[in-house]
């Protein structure tokens, strides 16, 4: 490749260059531009946490000083508006070199053809067996490569529980008993949010005896096949959450409205309620806020005799499929995908590494986290198994329970839509 050396100017691009199907949530975050650079690559993501973004950002500049007759810009987007702005770009012919993507979002584009196979970056690149089983199509083509595992668990504050003389629940039963305790205190005690914080339950009650027993892929491959209901499976986990609800320990209403890493965390570090149910790559925002007493993190404890692990590929790259910089997106993907690259991003979002070594993130209120996570079997939220856009179905179902959906009609409606979508 040339080399140019060339200067670098640094620019943030004022809100109204974005496109109207963002809305008000979109946010150039960063870009660095070399002058007179020979090609230029665009990034698409949604990592806008300034944390976040400084560790892509030197990942970026890194790659840039390799390469100096390239250009990396980042754009990111905030909050579920990515997904929306995604699915525009991908539909008008627009997407970007290289963009995040979930398990529905690379469901739906690799059957349209728009995803580059990343098969050749594997190669070079020691991903732990679990993640290759992830990422791996039907076809043996790999549409998406993960930079983090990430991990959802209940944030205690210990402070409050101690303040009530109570402990952090390992079981099903003992979580019921504080829950109960709080609201006899007049106290809400679990902050919710509309998104990730129920479905993630659901799934941790629902497919963890499978998993367990290592039969997730038969029992997706049923489920996907229409031999088997999805609810067969889930409808214990909602059941919990409807009685969750019912019983006060969650008020639908509120969590109805709470977005996830934003109202959720204002809720948590006022301190009134002593627990959180959202991702552990918020601890260190919640940690960044400086709430007057000290947390932990821990896996859901919704089973008779412990808890359950519930983690997502997460920061899944793609590239567009016969773009015209395509070979380029994939070697700048190659260099994002360097050990020391993906240690640091893993770190700064109190994640886990997607290859296979030791590593565990440094931020000490996670550490129980980072030890199920190597003793247990963990659920995998999204599993790429499911052939059906679960993430977002999961999402309408809570939404649907917190809004007072009938139980057998939100079951029916559930099994129905991945039928429609299985068509």
């Amino acid at each position: 490749m040339i080399n140019y050396k060339k200067s670098l100017v640094f620019l943030l691009l004022p809100l109204s260059v974005c496109f109207s199907s963002c809305g008000s949530h979109c946010e150039v975050v960063n870009y660095e531009v070399p002058k007179e650079a020979v090609c230029t690559l665009s990034f698409f993501g949604n990592k806008y946490e300034a944390a976040n973004v400084k560790v892509i950002e030197d990942i970026i500049n890194g790659y840039m000083e390799q390469n100096q007759d390239i250009s990396v810009t980042y754009e990111s987007i905030r909050g579920s508006g990515y997904f929306d702005a995604l699915s525009n770009k991908e539909q008008t012919g627009n997407l970007d070199d290289i963009f995040m993507v979930d398990h529905d979002t690379a469901l739906e584009f690799a059957n349209n053809e728009s995803l580059a196979d990343l098969s050749e970056l594997v190669e070079y690149v020691p991903f732990s067996d679990s993640m290759l089983s992830q990422m791996t199509s039907g076809d043996g083509s790999i549409y998406w490569v993960p930079a983090t595992v990430s991990a959802f668990g209940l944030y205690c504050n210990l402070d409050l529980l101690h303040k009530h003389g109570q402990k952090v629940p390992q079981t099903l039963e003992e979580w019921k008993e504080v829950c109960a305790y709080f609201v006899s205190k007049g106290i809400t005690p679990i902050v919710a949010n509309n998104d990730i914080s129920l479905k993630t339950i659901v799934v941790a009650v629902g497919f963890y005896p499978f998993y367990e027993a290592g039969l997730q892929q038969e029992v997706f491959d049923k489920i996907n096949g229409g031999e088997e209901k999805l609810s067969s499976y889930l409808s214990d986990g909602f059941a919990l959450l409807r009685e969750f609800c019912d019983e006060g320990f969650i008020d639908p209403a509120q969590a109805l409205k709470t977005e996830k890493i934003a109202d959720d965390l204002e809720l948590f570090v006022q301190g009134e309620s002593p627990f959180m149910l959202t991702g552990v790559w918020a601890a260190g925002m919640v940690k960044g806020m400086k709430p007057d007493f000290a947390f932990r993190v821990v896996p859901y404890p919704v089973r008779e005799d412990g808890s359950v692990l519930v983690i997502n590929p997460d920061v899944r790259l793609s590239v567009a499929a016969q773009g015209e910089n395509e070979a380029l997106a994939k070697d700048f993907a190659g260099y994002f995908l360097k050990s020391e690259n993906l240690w640091r991003l893993a770190d700064n979002q109190s994640s886990f590494c997607p290859l296979d070594d030791q590593y565990e993130p440094s931020l000490a209120e996670v550490q129980e986290i980072a030890e199920i996570y190597k003793k247990q079997e963990p659920v995998i939220g999204s599993d790429s198994h499911m052939q059906f856009p679960v993430w977002e179905l999961l999402t309408d179902a809570s939404q649907r329970l917190l809004a007072g959906k009938e139980f057998g009609e939100l079951m029916e409606w559930m099994d129905a839509q991945v039928v429609k979508d299985g068509e």
